[in-house]
């Protein structure tokens, strides 16, 4: 292909529309240098960009390729195909720019779930909080990641799910051991009341475990799991 060649076809084209570079540039959706380009030969339109001038100028794709007229009309069959791989070209970056948006949230979720739960305490409920907010962004970036990746919609369901599952389980098991070995109190808890029988315990629930704080405050505080 000469892209001399298809430049000054193309210059010809628009002259024969008594056009300007800025004004065909604005028919077109681009700028005037990019219409420069393509006459001078030192760029080539995209197959977007072919089809669309194709139209514009009444001539074939071929023709514009070839740097001549070779028919009048644009045969239909050379058309849908160039229609259909700029449409295919278009789907993909979609695909590509959802996945990296995927990415990048999941990413910014997990650095969410680190931060939180480095900097606040165990007894502060910010950290179950902001964890919480980074775990539904961590969960959405897989769900853009899995709907860009993966084929079938039941993968595409069960790994936002698994996700779900791996951060909850991850969690109580974090605050198990925060109780167990470490004496702190679990951060994901989801009540927190004094017990009415001893007035100096305060009693944290979850899910599957139950944890007690006698003295809280005191030199002689004490945190355990009620099994």
């Amino acid at each position: 292909m000469d892209q001399i060649r298809v430049g000054a076809f193309l210059k010809e084209l628009r002259k024969e529309k008594e056009l300007t570079q800025e004004q065909l540039a604005e028919e077109l959706g681009v700028s005037g240098r990019t219409v420069s380009r393509w006459e001078t030969g030192s760029n080539m339109p995209d197959i977007g960009m072919l089809v669309e001038l194709a139209d514009f100028h009444g001539v074939s794709i071929p023709e514009i390729i070839a740097g001549e007229r070779k028919s009048e009309e644009m045969d239909k069959e050379t058309r849908e195909t160039a229609v259909a791989m700029a449409e295919y070209g278009r789907n993909q970056a979609k695909v590509g720019k959802r996945r990296a948006v995927g990415y990048l949230a999941a990413a910014f979720g997990v650095f969410v779930i680190v931060s939180a739960l480095a900097m606040f305490p165990s007894e502060s409920s910010w950290g179950s909080i902001y964890a919480t907010l980074g775990s539904i962004i961590l969960i959405v970036g897989v769900c853009l990641a899995a709907r860009s990746s993966l084929t079938k919609r039941i993968w595409r369901i069960l790994l936002p799910v698994a996700c779900a599952a791996v951060l909850f389980a991850a969690f109580t098991l974090s605050d198990y051991i925060a109780v167990e070995k470490f004496g702190q109190v679990p951060r994901f808890r989801y009540e927190t009341g004094y017990d009415s029988q001893y007035p100096d315990r305060l009693v944290y629930k979850k899910l599957f475990f139950k944890a007690v704080q006698e003295n809280p405050g005191a030199e002689d505080e004490h945190v355990y799991i009620v099994r």
